[in-house]
């Protein structure tokens, strides 16, 4: 296998624990309006908005906006859906939704990163974040990037190869001199179609108990592993 020049990285799951992070700062929203309500069933409801806002979009029914704004709309629908959007006036759902800007990171991901940098290879998120949703997460995370890639970048949603192109093009390398890092499968067959390498590790809880995806490689990815080496 050729050796890549850089490797870009999911980050929604991959790098951080979406799941568990979302549900404290649900819990810590309801808890400081003094409301009742399920936080682990909300986070799960906003979650489950992710792919359908993003797909129209693809699609061509709506034009690129950031994710940041997606969030936003999804959390009025998923707080309509629970009986709660009375409570919250415009400026509190603004500040509600950028809690996706405070994730934790697994606990491998800080030294995979570091050692990953030390070896020489340039390192971006390829995330379908926007480039301040991945800029303050990475203030927050403690992440230190070379560059920021993406669908900020290319105005496009994963897994769209145009996603791809771009982040390689930013970074100057030709696809197969990049390799997507992902825990994600579906992720790294588009990139793989796009003529990156790829790189799979598992993250079994990402969606708590009970989860069915994405536990095993479905394919030959370049490099296996069960965590970030």
């Amino acid at each position: 296998m050729p050796h890549p020049r850089a490797l870009i990285f999911d980050v929604f799951g991959s790098l951080v624990d979406w799941r568990t992070s979302v549900v404290r700062e649900v819990a810590a929203v309801l808890a400081t309006k003094g409301l009742e309500g399920d936080p682990v069933a909300l986070a799960t409801d906003w979650r489950a908005e992710y792919q359908p806002g993003m797909e129209r979009i693809r699609s061509g029914g709506r034009d690129y906006v950031a994710l940041d704004i997606l969030h936003r709309e999804s959390l009025e629908r998923v707080l309509d859906r629970h009986r709660l959007r009375e409570y919250f006036d415009e400026e509190e759902i603004k500040r509600f939704a950028r809690c996706w800007e405070r994730l934790d990171p697994w606990p491998d991901v800080m030294p995979g990163l570091m050692a990953a940098r030390e070896a020489g290879f340039l390192v971006a998120p390829c995330s379908n974040g926007s480039i301040a949703l991945m800029a303050h997460l990475a203030r927050y995370a403690g992440f230190h990037w070379d560059a920021i890639v993406g669908a900020g970048l290319a105005r496009y949603y994963k897994p769209k190869p145009a996603v791809y192109a771009a982040s390689c093009e930013a970074l100057g390398c030709a696809p197969g001199e990049v390799m997507m890092v992902a825990a994600h499968n579906d992720d790294l067959a588009a990139a793989r179609a796009a003529g990156l390498m790829t790189g799979f590790f598992a993250r079994p809880t990402e969606h708590g108990p009970g989860q069915r995806t994405d536990l095993e490689p479905e394919s030959d990815w370049d490099v296996v592993t069960e965590d970030l080496p």
